[in-house]
């Protein structure tokens, strides 16, 4: 049998076949929409998926994907249009849980690759417990800010040094409404540009002791640190920066944004403070 499953042609198997049998990493090959045209043996063993589901897009029931907190992902679409349009690799921690309890924990790299003259998405897997730099994954390849895992790492220490000197720590989550239309009426490129335009003016507008960082696809955060008070100033002044009309062509727009925050004084932990300042995004 084949080393590599495949939902596409023989001539793809072949070569694929050539490349990594042995290879001791997961290989997925997706399309732009986030369907895996190809697999082998170690990719299936980490994501705890027969082969035959990675392909079809099926999941047994209990199934989830999930980051570091325990907050569901972007689906592999998002993922891979991300990917494509700002052609950069992308690198992020994934955990494979079943009915709620974790199962595995591996890190994802996600790179834009031609593939018989047609664009795809070759995504490598390797379990945690191997060598794998820190360092990879931590810039959002689009704006260039910090990316979720970053801002995980900044928001956890955020909140030890607010517990230990008595002090509080305020996420801030901007949520720009309604981009799959902005990307639909305009196109992605000036989706993306409007994402850039978005990152730059809270990096700027900003206190420089500030984390701004890129939480989703549509999606940015803060964390800020203050002796007293709530984070509803920052809040405001977040707002207030990135809700500045912009140019797109020869329209002046206006971003529509939803802003959310909370304010702890450090005794919660990550995943509790991200879940409340997601509710109050939904309200």
């Amino acid at each position: 049998m084949s080393v590599v499953e495949v939902a596409a042609s023989a001539q793809l198997a072949s070569v694929w076949d050539d490349y990594i049998s042995g290879l001791n990493v997961g290989v997925l090959l997706t399309d732009d929409r986030g369907q895996v045209l190809a697999t082998n043996d170690v990719a299936a063993e980490l994501m705890q998926l027969a082969k035959a589901d990675l392909l079809t897009g099926a999941r047994p029931a209990g199934w989830h994907l999930r980051d570091d907190t325990g907050a569901a992902m972007p689906d592999w679409a998002e993922l891979a249009g991300q990917v494509l349009r700002a052609g950069s690799p992308l690198s992020i921690p994934m955990v494979i849980a079943r009915s709620g309890q974790p199962l595995s924990r591996i890190w994802a790299d996600y790179h834009a690759v031609q593939v018989q003259g047609r664009s795809r998405v070759l995504i490598l897997l390797q379990s945690v417990h191997t060598d794998v730099p820190h360092s990879r994954g931590l810039l959002d390849p689009l704006t260039g800010l910090p990316g979720r895992v970053l801002l995980l790492d900044r928001l956890e220490q955020s909140l030890v040094r607010a517990r230990s000197r008595g002090t509080l720590s305020t996420l801030v989550l901007i949520d720009v409404q309604r981009l799959a239309d902005f990307n639909a009426e305009h196109g992605f490129d000036r989706g993306d540009d409007l994402l850039t335009t978005l990152a730059g003016r809270l990096r700027e507008g900003l206190s420089d002791e500030h984390t701004v960082a890129r939480y989703g696809g549509d999606e940015f955060a803060v964390v800020a640190e203050h002796p007293s008070g709530t984070g509803e100033a920052i809040a405001e002044q977040a707002r207030e920066v990135a809700g500045w009309p912009m140019r797109v062509g020869r329209k002046r727009v206006r971003p529509g944004l939803r802003v959310s925050w909370v304010t702890t004084d450090g005794h919660a932990p990550v995943h509790s403070v991200l879940a409340r300042a997601e509710q109050q995004l939904q309200h």
